[in-house]
């Protein structure tokens, strides 16, 4: 897809998952959850939110679509992807002495609604 239609839905693709994102931190902190994290680059991609509740630290993806027509949004999340998120947390604790359950969420919003996908993936 290349050309100036290519880049309005890149575009609209990129406001759509930033509107989610935010969503889904609004939705985290409605259920107890401490943000550290929003969109935190490291050497192997991007996490979109990294949150504690208790002693758990979630890493979490956000997907966010408006139709089911190319599936549901968490199937988005391919092993390439887990892979790098399970990568960005290793680098994440680097140099932290933290005891915790560590966790890897998916929140897909589909239409405005939010699915949260706990343990969605394992080291």
């Amino acid at each position: 897809m290349g050309g100036v239609n290519g880049e309005k839905q890149r575009m609209h693709n990129k406001k759509l998952g930033a509107a989610g994102e935010k969503k889904a931190r609004a939705y985290l902190r409605l259920h107890g959850w401490k943000i550290l994290e929003k969109n935190y680059k490291n050497p192997f991609g991007e996490v979109d939110i990294i949150a504690q509740k208790g002693d758990v630290i979630a890493f979490i993806e956000v997907k966010t679509r408006l139709s089911e027509n190319y599936g549901a949004p968490s199937q988005a999340v391919n092993e390439r992807r887990k892979t790098r998120y399970i990568m960005g947390a290793k680098y994440y604790f680097i140099n932290k002495e933290i005891d915790c359950t560590v966790r890897f969420d998916i929140i897909e919003i589909l239409n405005g609604k939010i699915n949260h996908i706990e343990n969605a993936f394992h080291l």
